[in-house]
């Protein structure tokens, strides 16, 4: 069973008291943003934050649990999760859509500045866990979900064992950005897609 995906904000319990505004989250992120491109990672603390955004630090800490988790919510900014609904295309074009955006969202500096930091950090910290429900299991669903639509129109094998499909799809994708010893570009997106297929797709479809 899939555990429930959570994002780097939802997965923080909501403050009582007063209702958050939804401006000052923009402007906390906003600020957050600004200070990576200055200054890298390292620059992103609850104080600088704060201070960029006008704020007090409390009122970071309403929105995000730490340093990690606001610096993985400004690079989901960048790339927002809402999506304009697939339409009259196959589901070997919406995938490579899917790998592209994720392309385009590390190719941005925030996007490199917080490769850096998943790299660097500890899989327990609360920075890889943003990153992992947030973004990787995110992307995974909505993979999922195209692969059972796939099989359904007959463009993929009927056969196909989800979970290894998944994993042989993004696998190599977030390998790459981990370790940063190839590039993350729209060429590897492509012939990544391109050799899957080969396996994944359904006779027809690979005549």
């Amino acid at each position: 069973m899939t555990a429930p995906v959570k994002s780097a904000q939802t997965a923080v319990p909501a403050a009582r008291g007063r209702p958050r505004n939804p401006q000052t989250r923009v402007a906390i992120l906003r600020a957050a943003r600004e200070l990576m491109e200055q200054g890298g990672p390292a620059a992103v603390t609850m104080e600088a934050v704060a201070a960029r955004a006008g704020v007090g630090k409390p009122t970071v800490y309403r929105w995000w649990p730490d340093r990690h988790a606001v610096s993985m919510a400004a690079l989901m900014e960048v790339q927002p999760d809402a999506r304009p609904a697939r339409r009259a295309r196959s589901v070997a074009q919406a995938l490579q859509q899917q790998l592209a955006e994720v392309v385009d969202t590390f190719a941005t500096r925030t996007g490199r500045n917080v490769a850096t930091m998943i790299a660097a950090a500890d899989s327990g910290t609360e920075l890889s866990k943003a990153f992992r429900n947030h973004f990787v299991l995110a992307r995974r669903e909505e993979g999922r979900r195209l692969l059972l639509e796939g099989i359904a129109a007959g463009e993929l094998r009927r056969d196909l064992e989800l979970e290894a499909a998944l994993d042989l799809l993004y696998g190599p994708l977030f390998f790459r950005l981990l370790l940063g010893h190839a590039p993350l570009d729209a060429a590897f997106a492509k012939q990544l897609l391109k050799d899957w297929l080969r396996g994944c797709a359904a006779a027809r479809e690979r005549a």
